[in-house]
């Protein structure tokens, strides 16, 4: 079974990387549609709805699976 909390809390690092590598802020995220509040509560490990997860792809253009892929490595419960 996977660990949840791991799972979102790497992924909100590697969007936070991602969106580093491209030179925004957070709060450059506002103008791409995001809540300066919710884009921090993203990059904390906050657990994420598909649409939300789908959106931040099409922001950055990044295939969904390009963006997890990995992130199930050492996550899940004994």
């Amino acid at each position: 079974m996977v660990d949840e909390r791991k799972f979102f809390l790497a992924l909100g690092a590697r969007i936070k990387a991602l969106r580093k590598g491209k030179g925004h802020t957070q709060e450059d995220m506002i103008s791409l549609g995001f809540s300066a509040r919710h884009w921090q509560q993203i990059e904390a490990g906050r657990p994420i709805t598909l649409k939300t997860f789908l959106r931040i792809c099409d922001t950055f253009d990044i295939q969904a699976a390009r963006l997890i892929d990995g992130l199930d490595r050492g996550i899940y419960k004994k």
